[in-house]
């Protein structure tokens, strides 16, 4: 019954929020139902005493117009506010903003002072004349050409007040607009509000903007607190979306694997056999689709036609399944169509078409290209189609996933462009297994990690006694007491699956997996790191304070070419969160620009200023770098949403985004001497150079000349350049690869030049005579990215290098760069970055790379570890770059990420050259901050006593708690010290073996040094002996 009720109440909410169709996220509903708040639905009288407030006027025709003559009677005598409530702001100066290098003043009419202590301003209000439309500049401006809202919006970002009231004598829009994050809107129209049909805006326009909904409830029923527990309760949504979306990619195997068997496995085995890595890529693909049309739909960017809507879009489609399996639940695995709808709707996507007044633009790249995974269409790629029978079933399945969430239907409306990446994300760090015996997928320990498929089989094959550290070496869980001894005793997989009991993940294996069947299982990295994405609450500050030097340099009114030539890159791109935030703070610049100097005249009727900015900054200012194709996949898709390029291919920023390792490429220089020394003499002086010369010059040309066009030419002229492009750099490319191949394949210096002076023969002596076959297939062991020239537009013009670097780099000590990398990568880190040390976090080499990256007076601002000031990995990075030209302007030292990511970071901002600004460390202004980031001393390690030699040393490494005894472990890894009584009582020979294990924490908190631990050291004892 409880459920049911709080199901009416979520959607009474559901009710009126559908009927104003907010902008963004300001209330969500189940925030509402838990805070008790829920509209009235007794309004009737309510409505009659707000008519009195308004006149009613005739719309010239049917339609009745209702307007309001006096908006502060209004708030006082409909809402109840009190006259204190609506401070005049004549007084308060502060309030105003003052803009002089657009003439421009933006004031409120009205101040709400705040019922909390810490903040004078509960929100601003805005009274616009007569019927000004919110949505379009004001009929006199000069020169800032931004919308009404844009000014609003400006005037609480700028005062830090991010409620506001926005009014005419029409409409009242309710704005929030908190710090770094995006802005919501609702608009309450007063002649929707006086009709009958238009009750439950009026009910939900009295429940938040009332006196009481403001100043008289409960603190967590009034409006301040809904609107940020809202806010607060969307990390939930996508934490749990995100969840979701991997439940989905397992049911869309399984669907496949289904639909397989009833082909007897002509496709999808012999893939999963030869090529496993396209079935995983394929997989996601098809599940990036979904979510970028439901994302598409809910933003309105795909046709409202009603062709589009009955027989393609994905709401009319579940709205079908979900009739179905109402009316016929047990035959929906027998049931088939949806899967060839998705086929149908993607190609329409990728290649466009027309049906009477339905026109669709052809949107091209990857993504929709179904010659990218022809086995999603039923088909290999040497042709032929036989859509593949995935169940109705699971297409239902998945499509519940992606757009349920605790029951409600989901808005996609209401994500940011950042949040959509997160989704896409939780399904990236995956690889297409077969299972070798009967299995099952067991849960990780990390809240944000993934499932790992077990051989059960194998596991039974364990000696009873090894079982469990053989599960936990596998998945990182421990069972211990009952649990451990089911395991140890288990004779049938049924038995382990009892044994793990709520450790198995259901959303993988509902069931015990036979063998030979195709599982996603994660890779090491997925395991390590699990899965979080960065949130516009981090990438906002981060990028404004790395773009703050870069704006003061242009000065207070810069021009428009100024901004359009700054060049902003991320190294790590992943789904391009700091892009997009650095798109639109570059473009708010952009339309600042064009009010100082005039903006271009062909602005189309159809959008305003800002979004022609962010389609030009995304084309000529952004650059991304992954190693992960999918990723870039991701970015160019989350660009394409932010920049609203709904009359654009999804190749329009293909120029820029480009996959490759950041760490691992030549120089221009490296490439012309066919060596990885920036010393080594040019390679022959002979044709070959010459030829990478001249391919080189051409790709500069073509690349300029696509930058020229960019925003003019057609798509298809666009793509042709790219790809004459990408013909000229893959010519020279194949010439560094080879570089990179010798330096890979050896494991010492001499090995490598050897292996290169093979390689530069065989190019001397073949070149010409057709004979490079034995040279074409030899390739690095990782896909490079040779900056110089891949973007020769960035290292080419005078004070060569990016304006600014952002990101997030990715967290990695050096244990899992020797082990999880490929081999030679620590060595070809050590050899790009001198004075450099093997110890380094990945992340020190990443702040090397950058800076490296940057023109002289240019920024970066990263994401760390808190390693990146500490040991070697200083060393390595922050010492090394404070020492040649860097200079550390601002620090945040202890972050914690936001959401469910236990994870605490760091976040550095580094100018290359001085700095004459202002250094923050931790928010407060300091002189200096050292490598160390600290306010105080030097960049390097302080010297040693000599005096305090050999009077400590620094005690036994156990590499691993697996052979501690400790109580108070909260990860599970240590075991019990009841279990350590119990083996000293079976055996007295084990306590000679056991010793109280002492570490820091003691030392450092016990004046005693108790021990609440200890430690198995088996000492010089050799494997046998210690069994």
């Amino acid at each position: 019954m409880a459920d049911r009720v709080r199901e009416n109440l979520i959607f009474a909410h559901q009710e009126w929020i559908g009927f104003v169709q907010p902008v963004g996220l300001v209330v969500a509903p189940t925030v509402m139902v838990d805070a008790q708040v829920v509209p009235d639905r007794n309004i009737s009288g309510r409505q009659r005493d707000f008519c009195e407030l308004l006149e009613e006027e005739e719309d010239g025709g049917t339609t009745t117009r209702w307007r309001a003559p006096d908006l502060r009677k209004l708030f006082l005598e409909y809402l109840e506010w009190e006259e204190g409530d609506l401070e005049d702001t004549e007084a308060y100066k502060e309030l105003e903003i003052s803009l002089p290098e657009l003439e421009v003043v933006l004031s409120p009419t009205w101040a709400v002072p705040s019922e909390d202590s810490d903040d004078e301003w509960m929100m601003l209000i805005r009274v616009e004349e007569g019927s000004a439309n919110f949505d379009k500049p004001p009929d006199d401006t000069n020169t800032w050409n931004a919308t009404r809202h844009a000014r609003f919006e400006r005037l609480l970002r700028e005062t830090s007040i991010p409620i506001g009231l926005l009014c005419n004598d029409e409409c009242i829009r309710l704005v929030y607009a908190p710090g770094g994050e995006s802005s919501g809107h609702i608009t309450f129209n007063f002649s929707e509000m006086a009709s009958p049909a238009g009750r439950p805006i009026l009910a939900a326009f009295d429940m938040l903007l009332s006196a009481y909904a403001l100043f008289i409830g409960s603190e967590q029923a009034r409006l301040p607190a809904l609107l940020a527990k809202s806010r607060d309760a969307q990390v939930e949504v996508s934490t749990q979306l995100s969840r979701q979306v991997l439940a989905a990619l397992y049911e869309l195997l399984r669907g496949f694997v289904a639909a397989d068997a009833r082909k007897e496995g002509r496709v999808l085995m012999d893939l999963a056999w030869r090529r496993p890595d396209d079935l995983y890529r394929g997989l996601i693909t098809a599940l990036m689709r979904l979510v970028f049309v439901l994302y598409t739909e809910d933003r309105g960017l795909m046709p409202e036609h009603r062709v589009y809507q009955q027989h393609y879009s994905l709401g009319g489609l579940f709205a079908r399944l979900r009739a179905d399996a109402a009316a016929w639940p047990d035959t929906m695995d027998q049931r088939f169509g949806a899967w060839a709808q998705l086929l149908s709707l993607f190609r329409l996507i990728h290649g466009g078409g027309r049906h009477k007044d339905l026109s669709f633009v052809a949107r091209k790249g990857g993504l929709f290209d179904p010659e990218r995974f022809p086995f999603l269409e039923g088909r290999l790629s040497e042709g032929g189609t036989e859509i593949p029978m995935v169940s109705d079933a699971t297409v239902w399945e998945i499509l519940k996933n992606l757009m349920m969430l605790n029951g409600e239907r989901l808005s996609y409306r209401t994500l940011d462009v950042e949040q959509i990446g997160s989704v896409y994300e939780a399904i990236m760090g995956f690889q297409i297994d077969l299972t070798t015996g009967r299995s099952i997928a067991v849960r990780s320990k990390k809240r944000t990690g993934a499932a790992v498929i077990v051989d059960l089989d194998g596991l039974l094959r364990e000696n009873g006694s090894r079982r469990a550290k053989a599960l936990r070496d596998a998945t990182e869980q421990s069972l211990t007491g009952k649990a451990a001894t089911a395991l140890r005793n288990a004779v049938e997989p049924a038995d382990i699956v009892a044994a793990l009991d709520n450790k198995v993940d259901r959303d993988a294996t509902p069931d015990i997996l036979p063998r030979s069947v195709p599982i996603l299982q994660p890779t090491s990295e997925r395991r390590r790191s699990g899965s979080h994405y960065t949130p516009r609450t981090l990438t906002e500050p981060i990028v404004s304070e790395a773009l703050q030097p870069i704006f003061e340099r242009l000065g207070p009114a810069p021009k428009p070419r100024d901004i359009l030539e700054l060049k902003i890159l991320d190294p790590a791109t992943g789904s391009g969160a700091f892009l997009v935030e650095a798109c639109r703070q570059l473009a708010a610049k952009l339309v600042d620009a064009w009010g100082s100097h005039g903006g271009p005249s062909d602005t189309r009727a159809d959008e305003d200023r800002l979004i022609q900015a962010l389609r030009l900054v995304a084309e000529y200012c952004l650059y991304g770098v992954d190693k992960n194709p999918m990723a870039i996949d991701l970015a160019r898709l989350s660009l394409w949403l932010a920049t609203f390029a709904k009359d654009r291919e999804f190749t329009f920023i293909d120029h820029a985004l480009r996959p490759g390792d950041s760490l691992v490429g030549l120089t221009r220089r490296q490439i012309e001497g066919f060596h990885w020394k920036a010393d080594a003499p040019l390679f022959q002086m002979g044709l070959e150079t010459t030829q990478v010369r001249e391919h080189v010059n051409k790709i500069s040309e073509l690349r300029q000349r696509i930058r020229e066009i960019v925003d003019e030419a057609s798509e298809q002229e666009l793509r042709g350049l790219l790809e004459e492009a990408q013909r000229e750099l893959q010519s020279v490319r194949r010439f560094a690869d080879l570089v990179l191949a010798a330096f890979f394949e050896g494991e010492k210096t001499k090995e490598r030049e050897q292996r290169r002076d093979i390689y530069a023969n065989l190019l001397i002596q073949q070149h010409g005579n057709g004979g490079d076959f034995l040279l074409k297939n030899i390739k690095p062991p990782l896909e490079a990215f040779h900056w110089e020239i891949e973007f020769p537009e960035v290292f080419e013009r005078e004070n060569p290098g990016f304006d600014a670097i952002i990101g997030n780099p990715p967290f990695a000590g050096k244990n899992t760069i020797a082990h999880a990398m490929v081999a030679g990568y620590p060595a070809s880190l050590r050899h790009l970055h001198i004075e450099s040390h093997g110890n380094a976090d990945l992340v020190a080499h990443f702040f090397r790379r950058a800076f490296n990256l940057l023109r002289q007076g240019g920024t970066l601002g990263l994401i760390a570890t808190n390693t990146i000031g500490q040991g070697d990995t200083r060393s390595t990075g922050l010492c090394w770059i404070c020492k040649n030209g860097g200079t550390i302007y601002a620090v945040r030292r202890r972050k914690e990420w936001p959401g469910e990511a236990a994870v605490v970071v760091s976040f550095v901002h580094i100018v290359k050259g001085t700095h004459k600004g202002l250094r923050m460390l931790d928010s407060r202004e300091v002189e200096t901050i050292s490598a160390f980031l600290f306010y105080d001393g030097g960049h390097d390690d302080p010297e040693r006593l000599l005096t305090n030699a050999r009077k400590s040393f620094g005690g036994s490494y156990p590499f691993g708690m697996g052979f501690t005894f400790d109580d108070t472990d909260s990860k599970g890894i240590a075991t019990p010290i009841s279990e350590m009584l119990k083996l000293i009582k079976k055996d007295r020979c084990n306590q000679e073996v056991i010793f109280p294990y002492i570490g820091g924490a003691e030392v450092n908190n016990s004046p005693v040094q108790a021990h609440h631990r200890y430690v198995i050291n088996f000492v010089k004892s050799d494997e046998e002996e210690c069994w």
